[in-house]
């Protein structure tokens, strides 16, 4: 059994504006002030001493979050472009309060957020491109790392996307994404199946 705690990264200036990050790399997608905060609030009530290794998601603020999260631990750090935020194609960096005035049937009154069938309009990943990557990367990783603890820092779709996976869910707002710097907890057995143990737990 390999088992997954996923992080999401602390608050950056682009969380605070209400805009749709995506895989944007810029300063406005760092971590800010509060940000860092909240990932060393998090390194003080979550012992990480326990896990074998740390994944990250390339971006810069997962990376961020991760080196404040790992600064006693001193575990290994890998990055995988799997676990990166979805794209949302021509809408990476814009502000959703513009979008939802340009495109208002494709955001959810329920998630404030985009509905499935957006990324045929604005070129990004689907749903399923998410949750299909975020499969595979947590079998190689059950297969490269067996019996392994892994923390894994990644993002707010892409730890939705790993729940909608353990859970094996239809309904694209069953499952909400997880507060920054949340830790979700999801268990993979040597026979394939999920099992998320937690979800959404602040420190």
């Amino acid at each position: 059994m390999t088992v997954f705690y996923f992080i999401r990264h602390g608050q950056t200036l682009g969380n605070t504006q209400g805009i749709s990050q995506g895989t944007i790399n810029t300063e406005i997608a760092y971590l800010n002030n509060h940000g860092k905060q909240q990932a060393q609030k998090l390194h003080d009530h979550f012992d990480i001493n326990f896990a074998d290794r740390i994944i990250a998601s390339p971006l810069v603020r997962t990376q961020q979050t991760a080196e404040i999260v790992n600064q006693t631990a001193n575990l290994p750090i890998e990055l995988d472009d799997r676990i990166k935020e979805i794209s949302y194609g021509d809408w990476d960096g814009t502000k959703k309060s513009e979008l939802k005035q340009q495109f208002p049937a494709l955001f959810s009154p329920i998630s404030d957020d985009v509905v499935p069938e957006y990324y045929k309009t604005a070129h990004g990943e689907s749903f399923l491109d998410v949750e299909t990557r975020v499969a595979n990367f947590m079998q190689d990783m059950s297969v490269k790392y067996p019996d392994e603890k892994i923390i894994v820092v990644s993002h707010g779709f892409t730890i939705r996307s790993a729940v909608v996976n353990a859970l094996q869910v239809k309904n694209p707002f069953a499952v909400p994404e997880p507060e920054n710097t949340s830790v979700t907890k999801i268990s993979l057995l040597n026979e394939g199946q999920s099992v998320l143990n937690y979800f959404n737990r602040v420190y």
